[in-house]
Formats: C-alpha cells, sequence, structure tokens
C-alpha cells in the first residue's frame, strides 16, 4: 500500500537521478495525498541526444487512476494503488501496464501500523531509503476523456508484497524500481508487461529505514516539516492488522478533480 508519500529531492537532484532534460523547480512536499497532482517520469518520443534510447520528460497527472472507458468517474473507486501481481490481467490496469508505464519520484512514503486491539491507535511511519534522498516507485498511468471532451491525465502506483523491513508495519510496499532499470521499465515498445515481472517485486531488506511519526500525518491540511519529526514509537505486543478491501489512507479529507 501507498496511500501518502513526499518529495523532498531539489530540482537539480531529480533531473541527474532520472536524466531528465529539464524540470521546473520542485517545491518540498512533506504530505503528499490521494487526488492531488504527483509528479512522474515518462520516455518520451524523440530520442536523447547522444543515445539510441527516448528521452524521458516529467509531468503531473492526478494520483487516483481512471481507465478511459470510465464513463463517470464520480461512480469509479478512487485508485491509488495497483496490485503488481494482478495488474497485467485486470480490466482496470491492463492497457497501461502495456503501454503507459511511469516512475514516480518520492523521498520515502507513509504507512500505518494497525495493531489487532480494538481502539488502539495506529503508529504512523515515514519510511525513507536508508542511502540517497530520492527513490522511483513504479506506476502506471491513463488519461480519461469526459463528454464533453476535457481530459485529465491520472496515475497509481504499483505495489508488492512487503519485505521483512516493512512487514511488522504493513502487508504491502510501493514496487521500487532501480536507477539501472529505468530504461526497460518505461520502454513500453519492445518490454511487454511479462518481459518486466522481475522488477515487480520486493526491494532488498536494509533498503529502506522506518521512522516513527506522529498522526499529523493523517490530515491532508498538515503539509510541514514537522510531520516527519521523529517520536517514540508505540509498541503493541500483536502483529499488525491486515488491510482488507481497498487501499486507501488513513483520512478520507481528499481534494477531488471531479
Amino acid at each position: 500500500m501507498c496511500g501518502r508519500f513526499a518529495l523532498l529531492a531539489g530540482t537539480d537532484l531529480a533531473e541527474a537521478y532520472f536524466d531528465l532534460a529539464e524540470l521546473d523547480d520542485l517545491p518540498a512536499r512533506y504530505n503528499i495525498a490521494p487526488t492531488q497532482p504527483i509528479l512522474i517520469v515518462v520516455a518520451g518520443e524523440r530520442q536523447a541526444p547522444g543515445s539510441n534510447l527516448p528521452e524521458r520528460r516529467a509531468m503531473l497527472v492526478r494520483w487516483g487512476f481512471m481507465p478511459g472507458w470510465v464513463k463517470d468517474p464520480r461512480e469509479f473507486p478512487l485508485l491509488i494503488n495497483a496490485r503488481s501481481e494482478t495488474a497485467i490481467g485486470k480490466a482496470s490496469f491492463k492497457a497501461a501496464m502495456r503501454h503507459r508505464r511511469i516512475l514516480v519520484p518520492a523521498s520515502g512514503f507513509f504507512e500505518w501500523r494497525r495493531p489487532e486491539e480494538k481502539g488502539a491507535k495506529a503508529q504512523a511511519y515515514f519510511i525513507r531509503p536508508k542511502q540517497g534522498e530520492i527513490v522511483a516507485f513504479a506506476g502506471l498511468m491513463e488519461t480519461w476523456s469526459s463528454a464533453d471532451g476535457s481530459e485529465v491525465d491520472t496515475g497509481a502506483i504499483l505495489t508488492t508484497a512487503a519485505n521483512n523491513d516493512i512487514a511488522r508495519i504493513h502487508d504491502r510496499m510501493p514496487v521500487v524500481i532501480r536507477q539501472e532499470d529505468f530504461a526497460r521499465w518505461l520502454d513500453c515498445k519492445t518490454q511487454e508487461p511479462r518481459d518486466v515481472t522481475d522488477l515487480m517485486k520486493p526491494i532488498d531488506d536494509g533498503f529502506f529505514e522506518a521512522i516513527p511519526v506522529s498522526d499529523k500525518v493523517n490530515k491532508v491540511a498538515n503539509m510541514g516539516p514537522d510531520i516527519l519529526e521523529p517520536v517514540e514509537e508505540r509498541i503493541e505486543d500483536a502483529p499488525p492488522k491486515k488491510n482488507k478491501g481497498a487501499e486507501a489512507p488513513p483520512s478520507s479529507d481528499q481534494l477531488s478533480l471531479f
């Protein structure tokens, strides 16, 4: 699951990490929530200078995937995540897996450890890479067109089973694409979904560290750096409660583009 994340990396770092020719100034975003615009990286149509690979470009999409066949988005669930194990064959994501794979730049994501005990308070964590200030999540995009001809670019983050480090908090985590695999993941012309299934697996143990933070992150209105301040971790004897159903963050006070 990935219901909230942060992007704190500066413009120069993001340009270099994703090999982007140009990128507008990036403001630090500490609490990115569903339905908000998110930065993504896609393979461009033109060939990069001095390379036989397509150039990469950045763009903004709405976080909340909308398949092209949806008639009324108000009657369709908010798809912020897609399960990597089933996305290839699922009607909502099948076309995007084949034609519109993307990278989602992030500095880390938030997750909540929900204990089995009824009424017990969930512990929030900021989960970030131990090395470096930026990471790439695997994602999918789709452009939804309304009856009046207006269009909205939308996206979702792919998830996979949690590795051993994250499993104590939650049973799911975002799919991380390593820098050396960017070209293959983004290449939808020669790399079919079955050719990139090996990339959709849990990242190695030790890649992430989990920092306990306060429940300030639960509210979309809290967007400052204070939500990343470490707190004393609440220790529970029971294992974390497994989420069932739709993957969504703990707070529903989201924006809407529809």
